[in-house]
């Protein structure tokens, strides 16, 4: 039996867990990913915030994320070749943890 989640229900989620990986626009915009991607392949997905929170993880800047992975990017946009990138605004961004 499957339960369909609303945003606030995923924001609920993960305060019930005491995660906070994520911003609120960071949870947001996983969140329109992951509908995304429920529509795109008709396969439904489980909410495990534990699971998402070892799966992505949020960056406030390219500069972090260069120093988590040793990595010399100068955009954002060139992170899509190592993994997936979900783009929160102009600095901050999620990415599928590899």
């Amino acid at each position: 039996m499957k339960q369909s989640v609303s945003m606030y229900d995923f924001e609920r989620a993960f305060k019930r867990y005491e995660r906070e990986n994520f911003s609120y626009d960071g949870l947001k915009a996983l969140f329109e990913y992951l509908e995304e991607f429920e529509a795109g392949t008709g396969e439904e997905i489980e909410l495990d915030v534990i699971a998402l929170c070892c799966e992505y993880a949020e960056y406030d800047s390219l500069n972090e994320y260069n120093d988590d992975y040793g990595t010399e990017y100068d955009e954002i946009d060139l992170i899509q070749d190592d993994t997936m990138l979900i783009k929160i605004d102009d600095e901050r961004f999620i990415i599928q943890q590899y």
